[in-house]
């Protein structure tokens, strides 16, 4: 599969060029040569013989960058002043900052705020340690911690690497949900000592939000967290997928006129993600499933390319036993859903599934399988991929999950938390308005945040793991 340029990818060559007719289409014609996509060209300044002109372009990958300004070098009597890379330079110095919520104008403001007037407030904690939520930034944050093992498409690249994903993942809180989040990554790859260092800063914080932490560690990570700590612990590789997903699904199931109990459901992928969407769909009622790895299917009594958690779903999962390849497995399947490798399924693993079949390929940068190679074969297709429709991103549900977690002051998250968080995100879309090509909102709908945080508080409080009244 070949990427199709775009803002992932996107360079400004600044070029001068001689006041010469047909010289810009020239260079526009380099670049299109190349299947580079010209986005804007704006002129800089002019001399009395020059043009500085500014060429923005998008490209497919960092490769295809450089093949663009080599094609632009070919052309004879013009001058490439510089290269910039737009992504680089929204980067550079850090995507977030921390902005004070009330000025200090004198020495009146500062008496409260600090010496001596703060130290009341401390005490008032110290006697009631809940007014911390009232009275300190604990009720609006959550931390958002990695130790860089498992960072997007990349794996472990280090916490330094991942601090990037952890700034731009603290700024759609932000944004979309008003929440403040603290980006940490943690220098230690021990789960013993993972775990001790986030109870330790859990005091400044109202959740935890794991990410990007290597399977099957981020199980235990997890687990252990959720039984030590009073405040929701929730690793978004895992249950942030699950959750869009199943929301997709819902949707995908009424078009498709399918029941849950009915299916049979392949999952490639026995990382974080899969076990997630494994436990998800076992828990909404799909009772035929099979989850595949590089050894491909896990059965009970499987020996190589095991853990604790694939035992687990050998004893829950393929019930008949199957062994064999995920190609195999695809035979009469209703649900493929790919959170594994791009370029794992040919056309033939498709065309082996049954009539309205639904594909959720969304292994990214490239997906288990092209959508343009596998649409002719499917009902449904879905990518995590913004330039295919209905992307699966794990943005739908964290914003207003943590927001109704944080307004309820949740003591953890359950799984009828998780389960109403999907209702209310396939919720946005209208049953008249759904199609096969917009069974998930978009991640820019507003309304989105809005439905799961009041779905996610409310079942808080109906299941009484709130600890604020109402």
């Amino acid at each position: 599969m070949q990427l199709t340029p775009g803002p992932g990818y996107t360079i400004t060559i600044r070029i001068e060029m001689p006041k010469q007719v047909g010289l810009f289409s020239s260079v526009a014609s380099a670049i299109n040569g190349v299947g580079g996509d010209i986005c804007a060209s704006d002129i800089v300044r002019t001399s009395s013989n020059s043009v500085f002109r500014d060429f923005t372009v998008n490209a497919r990958d960092e490769d295809h960058e450089k093949e663009i300004v080599e094609a632009v070098k070919k052309i004879e009597g013009l001058r490439i002043v510089h290269v910039s890379d737009r992504t680089f330079l929204l980067h550079q110095g850090g995507k977030i900052e921390i902005r004070n919520k009330l000025p200090i104008k004198n020495r009146n403001d500062l008496s409260r705020v600090y010496t001596p007037g703060v130290a009341r407030i401390c005490m008032a904690i110290h006697n009631d340690i809940q007014k911390a939520y009232r009275y300190t930034i604990k009720r609006n944050s959550i931390a958002i911690i990695t130790d860089g093992t498992a960072v997007l498409g990349l794996g472990d690249i280090g916490p330094e690497a991942a601090l990037p994903v952890m700034e731009g993942k603290a700024m759609i809180f932000k944004e979309f949900a008003n929440i403040d989040a603290f980006p940490i990554c943690l220098s230690s790859k021990k789960p013993d000592e993972i775990i001790n260092t986030i109870i330790n800063i859990s005091p400044s914080f109202g959740g935890i939000n794991l990410e990007d932490i290597s399977a099957p560690r981020c199980f235990e990570i997890e687990e252990n967290l959720k039984q030590k700590l009073d405040i929701p612990v929730f690793h978004d590789d895992q249950h942030g997928t699950a959750v869009v997903v199943l929301a997709a699904l819902l949707n995908a199931l009424k078009l498709v006129n399918k029941k849950i109990e009915d299916l049979k459901v392949v999952i490639s992928g026995a990382g974080a993600a899969g076990i997630a969407c494994c436990k998800t769909l076992i828990e909404i009622g799909v009772k035929n499933m099979i989850v595949c790895d590089t050894a491909g299917s896990i059965y009970e009594g499987r020996t190589n390319n095991m853990n604790p958690v694939k035992q687990w779903v050998s004893k829950n999962t393929n019930t008949e036993k199957f062994k064999g390849s995920l190609s195999d497995a695809l035979n009469r399947a209703d649900v493929f859903i790919g959170v594994s490798a791009g370029n794992i399924l040919t056309v033939e693993d498709i065309k082996k599934m049954a009539n309205d079949s639904i594909v959720f390929a969304l292994a990214n940068p490239l997906p288990e399988i092209s959508p343009d190679e596998a649409l002719p074969y499917v009902r449904i297709m879905a990518t995590g991929r913004s330039d295919y429709p209905n992307q699966i991103n794990n943005m739908l549900c964290f914003p207003g999950l943590f927001r109704g977690l944080l307004d309820s002051r949740a003591k953890t998250v359950n799984e009828e938390i998780k389960l109403a968080a999907a209702r209310a995100i396939a919720s946005i879309i209208d049953e008249k308005d759904l199609s096969e090509d917009y069974i998930i909102p978009s991640i820019f709908n507003r309304k989105v945040v809005q439905a799961v945080a009041s779905a996610v508080e409310e079942e808080s409080y109906r299941t009484g793991v709130a600890s604020k009244e109402r």
